[in-house]
């Protein structure tokens, strides 16, 4: 029942995607399918298996610093007895009085402790000056998050579980405003992205970058890993369930240079249709970058600056812009100062250590 990878060829997944699109036609039809692709979801990836969540986060936060326009924090939740989700926090230096901010997650992609690139603290740190907070928080098994490997079985689930704790403990937070929550990340933090759109309606904005397609569904088994696009009684692929952030604002964010590169002949039109469905065609939006390649760089970046300005309550004239955005501002930290665990802040006594651990925890086999 998994399907990983470039499981269909390209124009067998387009073939899928109009035989799809002859199923439904009204915004009831619709929903009918999506509560099928929603129901595939958590089955697949036994969420209902989790821990109920609760409001105890015993947060972990040190090392405030003081950048131009926003502050950065390191941070560390419980997401769950004794597992932790490590990452930084950045949010606006000054705003006004009892004014709660909109909040954004920032789930990162593959890469060797992603979260400390520079391409994510750019981000951070400008979405935080124009206002926002934003909790940039590791992938499993990456920088501080070594409680489990990356590749453990049950990646999926732990990942998509962490995403919605971020979530609850951001709108616990005085200083965030829950009606006004986004989402974005590239490559595996795009499927981060859609996932926790499409399972969570706090999510208002969503833009999952260089990862939605018809024919690849995530090389990793924390994408892929679980039978989540098919059942007995269920078929879809990554386009589907980014379309459930319908009529939510969303904005693709695709390229040339990957399996992104079809979005505006064959993933985008199919998602058009479904926000026409619900009279909502303007907010679905998609840029296309042909020259470029998989990444979360600086014009795909920028592309997600305006939209978030537009949807969210923050402001993209606090960052300088002259023919472009100006991220010349931002200071880039080491790895040694992003850390949530070190010598001084080192991982509480009770936390469960190694993939074994946490399964038989959770009882999730």
């Amino acid at each position: 029942m998994l399907c990983q990878g470039a499981y269909w060829e390209e124009d067998e997944a387009n073939a899928f995607m109009k035989e799809w699109a002859s199923m439904w036609t009204t915004q009831a039809d619709w929903e009918k399918r999506a509560d099928i692709i929603r129901e595939g979801i958590v089955k697949g990836m036994k969420l209902k298996q989790m821990p109920e969540r609760t409001q105890e986060f015993n947060p972990i936060i040190h090392s405030a610093r003081e950048m131009d326009g926003y502050i950065v924090e390191n941070i560390a939740i419980e997401s769950f007895p004794g597992f932790f989700i490590t990452g930084n926090i950045y949010r606006p230096l000054k705003k006004e009085p009892f004014q709660r901010s909109p909040a954004i997650l920032s789930p990162h992609g593959h890469g060797e402790d992603k979260r400390f690139w520079e391409d994510v603290q750019h981000r951070a740190a400008v979405l935080a000056r124009m206002g926002a907070i934003v909790f940039v928080y590791d992938m499993v098994g990456y920088a501080d998050s070594k409680q489990v490997t990356h590749k453990m079985p049950i990646a999926l689930t732990l990942q998509t579980y962490n995403s919605i704790r971020v979530l609850d403990y951001l709108t616990s937070r005085d200083d965030v405003d829950p009606e006004q929550i986004g989402v974005t990340g590239g490559s595996g933090g795009g499927t981060q992205t859609f996932l926790i759109t499409a399972l969570d309606s706090r999510v208002k904005v969503s833009i999952p970058t260089v990862m939605v397609s018809a024919y690849f569904f995530g090389g990793c088994v924390c994408e892929s890993g679980m039978p989540i696009h098919k059942s007995e009684h269920h078929q879809t692929n990554n386009v589907e369930i980014a379309a459930l952030a319908a009529p939510r604002p969303m904005l693709l964010i695709s390229d040339g240079g990957d399996w992104t590169k079809n979005t505006p002949r064959i993933e985008f039109p199919y998602i058009q249709r479904v926000y026409a469905a619900y009279g909502a065609e303007s907010k679905a939006d998609n840029v296309h970058l042909p020259n470029e390649r998989h990444d979360y760089g600086y014009n795909k970046r920028t592309a997600a600056y305006n939209f978030f300005g537009h949807y969210l309550d923050i402001n993209p004239s606090r960052v300088p812009y002259k023919n472009g955005y100006d991220e010349s501002f931002v200071t880039i930290l080491t790895p040694d100062q992003l850390r949530v665990f070190d010598a001084d802040h080192p991982i509480p006594s009770h936390a469960l250590q190694g993939d074994e651990a946490v399964i038989n925890y959770l009882n999730l086999r």
